[in-house]
């Protein structure tokens, strides 16, 4: 049986779009269109989906590559009832998904984005990231819970008003951004890392001291560092990662959190929600590589059906650096 491009479009967007399994959708057809579509059909418009979009993604790996700011994530995804690991990486217009069993550099390094990357990389401080040789902007989202969490838990009044100096510059830049600049004053740069300085020094008095035990006669020496109380991690981060955390008031193109990656990773863990773990790697791949696209298509305001009907046309839609 031939099924046309409007057919295939529609399985496709509300498999990958609405998250419905295969299954279901089956079903759905017979009810709604009276089309008796097998999960074999359905599984093979979804290879035909992937493969159609093979230069896409190669073209949007190119133009993260040379973006200015890039947000990055990853987060658990299953496989074969396996763990393996979904790698994020979004602006304003674009998306890319990539599954790896890997977390760290081994997966960075075969997804062949950040090893080429020179702009600002937003993510959650996760360590690796800092391997690469460019400007990195961390997550406040993630400050602001940490730093709420020591405060309330171990009385960091330092914590409080970290919070406090993080919050007037994101306004003060907003602020500066309404009026059109492009960056913020150096008096006033200068103005708040004093101050951030200041806070972190005045709180340096305020953390709490785990007490060595005293080792007894004839024991080996714990080999590593002495064990820091939580709240100490927490201060030498932000101590040591001044400049990046922040990164949002020196370039007003970095942002103040990571959630533009946070949220393209959300639907993606609702579909496994939904549907369970993907029963083969070759699935999640076609899957994630339709997936993005649909994410690209609606962030330059395309309609995702029309956009996957044009996939099966053989003419998908492929931004360019511009939009």
């Amino acid at each position: 049986v031939q099924y046309g491009t409007r057919a295939k479009a529609v399985a496709s967007y509300l498999s990958h779009y609405q998250l419905l399994p295969y299954a279901r959708l089956t079903e759905l057809f017979e009810d709604l269109f009276t089309l008796p579509l097998s999960e074999g059909t359905l599984f093979n418009i979804t290879k035909v989906c992937y493969e159609k979009l093979e230069h896409y993604e190669f073209q949007v790996k190119q133009q993260l590559i040379h973006s200015p700011v890039v947000h990055f994530d990853e987060s658990g995804i299953r496989v074969k009832k396996g763990l393996n690991w979904l790698h994020v990486a979004s602006t304003e217009t674009l998306t890319h998904y990539e599954m790896h069993k890997k977390r760290g550099i081994e997966a960075m390094e075969t997804i062949g984005i950040l090893p080429h990357f020179k702009g600002t990389a937003i993510h959650d401080h996760w360590k690796p990231y800092f391997q690469y040789v460019t400007s990195h902007g961390l997550c406040n989202a993630h400050h602001f819970r940490e730093l709420i969490y020591h405060e309330e838990q171990y009385g960091q009044q330092w914590a409080k008003e970290l919070r406090g100096c993080l919050l007037e510059i994101k306004r003060e830049v907003e602020s500066h951004k309404i009026k059109g600049d492009l960056k913020m004053p150096p008096s006033r740069q200068r103005y708040f890392e004093r101050r951030y300085g200041r806070i972190l020094k005045e709180g340096l008095k305020e953390l709490p001291v785990i007490h060595q035990k005293k080792e007894a006669t004839g024991e080996k020496k714990k080999r590593g560092k002495p064990k820091q109380h939580p709240s100490k991690n927490l201060w030498d981060r932000l101590h040591d990662f001044k400049q990046e955390t922040l990164a949002f008031m020196y370039d007003f193109t970095a942002s103040f959190t990571n959630n533009r990656a946070e949220r393209d990773i959300r639907m993606i863990k609702s579909k496994q929600k939904v549907s369970g773990c993907f029963r083969s790697e070759e699935g999640g791949e076609m899957f994630l590589r339709t997936r993005g696209y649909i994410s690209t298509a609606r962030k330059n305001a395309l309609n995702p059906l029309e956009a996957l009907t044009n996939v099966f046309k053989g003419t998908p839609f492929i931004p360019n650096m511009a939009s």
